[in-house]
C-alpha cells in the first residue's frame, strides 16, 4: 500500500479570527510530518496536505475540533512518495481570490449535483456547461462539450461572464430568461464562488459538480464517463485520471505548465530549464540560474536529500 496519504479540503466559513489560526495549526501540521500548503482567509480554509496516514488524520481532527470547522470535508489519495516539501499556512484575503467583495459563497452558492447525477444534467438541452479552471488546466482534460472560457487566472472569470452575458453571448439572456448554467472545477472550491458570481447577476439555475472533477472520477466508473482526458491537480502527481491513478503528464520546473510525452521529446524542452510552453520566454541568463537550480537538485538526488523546498536560513 502506499506510504503517504494526501488530502484535500476546503470549507466557505466565517472565520474572523484567521491569522490566530495561523501559527498553531502550522506547527501542529510540522508535529505530526504532514506537508503541503493551507490558505487562511475571513471566509475559510482550503489547502491540500500529505504525510504518513496518522499525521494527515491528526491534523484534519485538529481542523475539526475547532467548531465551525466541524463539518469539514476532505478528499483523500495515496502517493507513494511525498508530493510535497514542505508546509506552508498562508493568510490571505480570499481563499480562492475572485475580487469580487459582494460575493459571499457560503450564502449565495449554487445548487450542487452529486458526480452520480452530473452526467444526466449536462446532457440536457439548454444547459450551458462551463469548466471554471485556467487554460492550462484544462488543456489536459475537460468534460466533453464543457465551454473554455480561456482564462490564465480565475480573477478573470468576472470578466468572461460579464462579456458572455451580452447579446449573443454564451450566457446570453433569451426570451426573457437566463440560461441554466452548470459549472464545474478541481475540488469544488471555485464552481461554489463561481456560482455565487452567477447568482447575484440573477441566474437562477445555476448547478455545480459536488467535490468537484476528483470526486467525479472517483465515483463515476469509466465506461459512463463524460470526462476526457487527464485531470490537473497542484502536487507533484501533476495529473490524474479515472480512479485517480496518476496520469502521465510532469511539471515544468520553469513555468509549472503540464508537460505531455510530445513535449518532453521537443528540442526546447531541457529538464528544469525550459519546455515549448516558456522557452521562448526566458532569458539566457534566466535559463542558467534554472540550470545550475537542476544541477543542485541532482547532487541532492545523489545524496538521498531533499533540495527543493528545504527551508534555508534566514528563509
Amino acid at each position: 500500500m502506499p506510504e503517504f496519504l494526501t488530502a484535500a479540503l476546503y470549507q466557505f466559513v466565517e472565520l474572523p479570527d484567521f491569522a490566530g489560526l495561523q501559527a498553531p495549526l502550522l506547527a501542529h501540521c510540522e508535529a505530526h510530518g504532514v506537508k503541503g500548503t493551507l490558505l487562511l482567509a475571513a471566509e475559510g480554509i482550503n489547502g491540500t496536505i500529505a504525510g504518513p496516514q496518522e499525521g494527515v488524520r491528526a491534523v484534519l481532527a485538529y481542523l475539526r475540533s475547532d467548531p465551525r470547522l466541524a463539518k469539514l470535508e476532505h478528499k483523500e489519495a495515496w502517493a507513494e512518495s511525498m508530493p510535497f516539501y514542505r508546509m506552508k499556512v498562508r493568510l490571505k484575503r480570499e481563499i480562492v481570490t475572485m475580487g469580487v467583495p459582494e460575493v459571499h459563497p457560503a450564502l449565495m452558492a449554487g445548487e450542487y449535483v452529486k458526480p452520480q447525477e452530473w452526467n444526466q444534467l449536462i446532457s440536457e438541452p439548454g444547459v450551458v456547461l462551463v469548466d471554471t479552471r485556467n487554460d492550462y488546466e484544462v488543456s489536459i482534460g475537460t468534460f466533453h462539450g464543457a465551454i473554455n472560457p480561456h482564462t490564465s487566472s480565475f480573477s478573470e472569470l468576472p470578466g468572461w461572464v460579464e462579456r458572455e452575458m451580452a447579446e449573443g453571448g454564451k450566457l446570453a439572456t433569451h426570451d426573457g430568461k437566463k440560461p441554466r448554467v452548470a459549472m464545474f472545477c478541481t475540488g469544488g472550491i471555485r464552481c461554489e464562488k463561481s456560482t455565487a458570481l452567477l447568482r447575484s447577476k440573477g441566474f437562477e439555475e445555476v448547478y455545480h459538480l459536488e467535490g468537484g472533477i476528483l470526486k467525479y472520477l472517483e465515483t463515476v466508473p469509466e465506461m459512463q464517463s463524460r470526462w476526457e482526458g487527464e485531470c490537473f491537480v497542484f502536487d507533484e502527481r501533476v495529473s490524474v485520471g479515472h480512479g485517480l491513478k496518476p496520469g502521465d503528464f510532469t511539471l515544468c520546473r520553469s513555468c509549472r505548465d503540464p508537460l505531455n510525452e510530445a513535449d518532453r521529446q521537443s528540442p526546447l524542452y531541457e529538464l528544469g530549464v525550459s519546455c515549448p510552453h516558456c522557452h521562448s520566454n526566458t532569458t539566457e541568463e534566466q535559463k542558467a540560474g534554472y540550470r545550475e537550480r537542476q544541477r543542485q537538485v541532482e547532487l541532492a538526488e545523489k545524496r538521498q536529500a531533499p533540495h527543493i523546498g528545504v527551508r534555508q536560513p534566514g528563509g
